[in-house]
This record gives structure tokens, sequence and C-alpha cells, in this order.
């Protein structure tokens, strides 16, 4: 005879125990169709950068008109001297200067900049003092100040921390050379970059910096690279250079305008593209210094850049739930219950992800730290996806210590103290 008890229980149960299933079944449907598309991302972007590849097998003509390079700089950062002094050692043919801008002559960033004209006296390397504050960018501020006292036709802005090889300036400038396969004339070249990861004095990098260096190489260049392909070239600039001919400048209106943007680096490069001019993707690969952050620092710093490209590309961003292809193979895994089929799918995804990695990370970004740090790329893509939700929930960002409103793009300075969000 049936035990009655043991009926109730299973009548009682049954009702959870299908809505159970029901969930894990459309969770496991729902991640099977993201992960396939993420699979689909993954080889388009393999596409993309095998096609920029193939761009850079036609040679540009020499091209070597005067330029200006402008830094504007705040505050004395690791590395900060052997990263200007890379921009003194140029095989450049043409002429050129280096401009610093800062709010203050007290700025501790001098200290590099004055041993830097004595170490490179040759150079013309001057100092451009820029009192104004004249919106929420700082640093695009202290650029609209700088901007007059610039002597040449091309301007090359780039942060404080870039490092850049000696044909660094050849090589961005070459852009510039009319060519009869464009119809339009290059109003702005940018360059991809790589993130050197650092750690504590006398510690090794941080997982925060190794994760923030691993995504730039293996997960935002390939992004720009996909972009360049689908759109048929590029239409924003990257913060890693901003190469710009005066004259497109002027036809934008020049720099004030975008005192009060966050990602001023994008809508530089968008307006040029918008006023009718081309913006090219050097060859030239710079690299960035990637503080050794904590885990609320980096949290902090990738909510802040996740926002900043909501903001900037909407509709962009938003489709950026189809990209996420290794993290999505993971959850069906999970939702799927550890199925041979959600297993070949999550292997397919990671496969994929691996090649993708190396081919734009080290093969030409050729940064190595991609190998050492494969062992990240699941854990930090996963937090990748994390953040993209997060993003959604709110219109704050935390920059330099303070905190500001993000709207269409536009900061605007809040008055309470600053935390990470």
């Amino acid at each position: 005879m049936a035990d009655p008890a043991a009926g109730a229980i299973a009548r009682t149960a049954s009702p959870n125990s299908l809505n159970a299933l029901l969930i894990a079944t459309i969770v496991a449907g729902i991640t099977t169709v993201l992960a396939w598309a993420g699979i689909g991302y993954y080889l388009l972007a393999l596409w993309s950068a095998r096609s920029f590849v193939h761009s850079l097998r036609h040679p540009r003509p020499a091209y070597t008109p005067g330029v200006s390079i402008l830094k504007p700089v705040h505050g004395l950062d690791h590395e900060m001297y052997s990263a200007f002094a890379s921009h003194c050692r140029q095989e450049y043919a043409g002429e050129y200067e280096i401009l610093f801008g800062v709010s203050a002559l007290d700025d501790p960033a001098l200290t590099a900049v004055r041993q830097l004209q004595e170490e490179f006296p040759s150079h013309a390397i001057r100092i451009v003092e820029c009192p104004e504050s004249l919106g929420a960018n700082g640093k695009v501020s202290n650029l609209v100040q700088m901007v007059p006292h610039a002597r040449y036709p091309y301007i090359v802005i780039n942060d404080s921390d870039i490092v850049v090889s000696p044909h660094y300036l050849a090589t961005v400038m070459a852009g510039f050379a009319p060519s009869p396969l464009r119809d339009r004339s290059v109003g702005m070249v940018t360059a991809p970059y790589r993130g050197r990861a650092h750690g504590l004095p006398r510690q090794e990098p941080t997982i925060g910096s190794r994760m923030e260096a691993l995504g730039i190489s293996t997960d935002f260049i390939p992004g720009v690279l996909t972009a360049r392909r689908i759109e048929g070239g590029i239409h924003f600039g990257l913060g890693s250079t901003l190469a710009v001919s005066r004259e497109a400048l002027d036809r934008i209106g020049g720099l004030a305008p975008l005192v009060d943007y966050l990602a001023d680096d994008y809508e530089l490069g968008a307006r040029i593209a918008a006023a009718g001019y081309a913006v090219e993707l050097s060859s030239e690969v710079v690299e960035t210094w990637v503080p050794p952050y904590d885990v609320a620092g980096f949290f902090a710093h990738q909510l802040r850049w996740s926002r900043s490209t909501r903001d900037s590309r909407r509709w962009g961003y938003a489709g950026l739930v189809f990209t996420f292809g290794l993290p999505w193979a993971f959850l069906n895994l999970i939702a799927a219950g550890l199925s041979l089929e959600s297993i070949a799918l999550f292997v397919l995804a990671l496969l994929v992800r691996v090649a993708l990695a190396l081919v734009v990370g080290v093969g030409i970004l050729r940064d190595m730290q991609v190998l050492r740090d494969l062992l990240l790329l699941l854990p930090r893509d996963l937090i990748a996806l994390f953040l993209w939700i997060w993003s959604f929930a709110g219109d704050t960002v935390t920059w330099r210590g303070e905190r500001f409103l993000l709207k269409r793009g536009k900061l605007t300075r809040l008055d309470t103290p600053a935390t990470p969000a």
C-alpha cells in the first residue's frame, strides 16, 4: 500500500518542480541562442581583424608636415617620465613640438617636464598654463587653452601615460597622406593600444590591473575592429591617439563644444566624421599604463567606461548583449545541467574566444600579457556581462575622485562625496 504522507509530499512538490524545470528550460533556451550569437560575433571579429591586417599591406607614402603634440597633465603619475621621453625619440623627418598643459604652475607633473627639457634641449618642449575651468572635463578644458599656442597645421593629442615607438609620428602622420583610394580627405588618425598591467611597488600586477589590460586587448580592440568592418570605417576616436588636421578641427568648431563630455575622444572623432572627413585607424600600436587597481577601483573604472560607451553609442551598446558568447555559454552550462549539448557549446565558445584573444591581443597588438592571463578570460568576461547589465541601473560615474551625473554623454558635477557607483 502506498504511503499517504509520501503521496501528499509528492503532490505538494510537483508544481514547484515543474515550475523550476520550466524556468531552467527557458533560461537554457535563451542562453543557447545568446551563446550562438556570441560565437557568431567572435567569428565576425576574427574576420574584421583579418580585414584590418589585409589593409596594412598597402604601403602608405611618407607624409611629414609640422606637428604639435598636446599633452594635458595633472599630477605626477607612475612612469610618466618614460612616456614623455618616448615622444622625444621620434624618427620623424618633419618638425614637431611638444606642449604640456597644466592648470597651475605648481603641478607636480612639471618636475618630469623640466627634466625632459634638460635631457632633450634641442627639442621644442613648452609648458602652457591653463588657468580657466571651462567645463566638467578638465582635460578638454586644458586642451582648449593649449590649441592657440600650437604652431603647426596638425595636432596630436594623447594621454600623459602613453608610451610610443620611435616610428610613432611617421606612421600616424602617413595616415593623412592624400590617396586615390579615398574619396574624402582624412581629418583624423587614431591608433589602437594595449594596456600594461601594474602592481604596487615591488609587487606583481594586481588582478584588477591584469583584467583591465586583458579586456583592452581581447574585447575592446576587437570591438573597434568589428565596428570598422561593419560600419565601413572608423567614425570615432580613441584617446590613445587623436591626430587631427587644423582644417577639420576648425570645421567642427574646435574643442570647446566638448568640455562637458566624458567620452571626448569618441565625440571628437564622431564630429569629424559627420563633417565629411575620413577617420583612419593607424597600424601603430601604443601602450598605456594600467594602474594597480584594487577590486573597488577596477569596478568603478569599468563602470565609468561602460556608462560612457552606453551614452556614446546607445544602439551599439544595447547590441553588446549578443557579444558575450563565452559568459552566455557558461550560464547555459549551468541552466542545462551540464548536458552534452551545453558542454559542446561551451567548449566551442571557449575555443573561438581564445582564438580571438590570440589573433588580436597577441597577433595585432603584440600584447604578450594575454598569454599569461588566458585563465582570467572567463572571469573577466563574466564581470563584463555583469557590468553591462549594471550600467543600465544608474547615470552616475566617479572620475578623479568626484561624482558626476552622466546624461547623453555630458557630465554634471554632483556635490555628494565620491563613492564607486
